[in-house]
């Protein structure tokens, strides 16, 4: 029977650009997105997902979402996924890392290019600390980060909202985290982390070194 996994601000993005486990015909996609463009399955924001039973879901990604509400909005977001997410049910996350984007900003580059996506965009530090500048500038300023994550935060916060065997992997040169994070199950630590290597994203960048 297929399994079903919750797309969190998939923008233009389908199950075919999120990880390899997901992108098969065993995992049907649906896609929430607070955005009209998006075309979305349901138009909802992350904070407030009370249109999805508790229990729905075998899974739930969300790639570079989360910094897009306030710092003490996480932990409402956070248990909004855990409430729809089935009891064995996990999350996917990735977000930038702030600590890797502040050893930049620090050696002086803020607006030079640290990456090009597999579109070629673009990508500098200021993108990442306050939100893509031409999306911006285009008028979606549904793409402003307002808050950052370390790995130490991320993990408190989806400890805090009661995800357990949670795995976290730094993606230096991506300037991102990657975390896999469990409702509730019996897996070790080295079980989780199988896991999440087997769930990295596809999206693909170009360092600029």
């Amino acid at each position: 029977m297929a399994k079903t996994f919750l797309h969190i601000g998939p923008g233009t993005s389908y199950k075919d650009s999120t990880t390899r486990v997901f992108n098969a015909p065993d995992w049907n996609e649906v896609r929430l997105d607070i955005d009209d463009a998006a075309k979305p399955d349901i138009k909802a924001s992350m904070l407030d997902m009370s249109m999805i039973e508790d229990n729905s879901f075998e899974a739930i990604f969300s790639s570079h979402n989360i910094e897009h509400v306030f710092s003490y909005q996480v932990i409402t977001a956070f248990l909004e996924m855990f409430r729809v997410l089935k009891d064995k049910g996990f999350l996917v996350l990735s977000c930038p890392d702030i600590q890797q984007v502040s050893i930049a900003v620090a050696k002086g580059n803020l607006t030079n290019p640290l990456y090009y996506t597999s579109s070629k965009v673009p990508i500098s530090a200021i993108d990442i600390l306050y939100g893509h500048g031409q999306s911006l500038k285009d008028g979606n300023h549904y793409m402003a980060h307002k808050c950052g994550f370390t790995d130490r935060v991320l993990l408190g916060e989806l400890n805090q909202a009661g995800f357990n065997n949670i795995s976290i992997v730094k993606a230096p040169k991506a300037y991102a985290l990657h975390a896999i994070a469990f409702k509730n199950t019996s897996l070790n630590p080295s079980e989780s982390n199988k896991m999440l290597m087997e769930h990295l994203p596809y999206k693909s960048v170009t360092i600029n070194d």
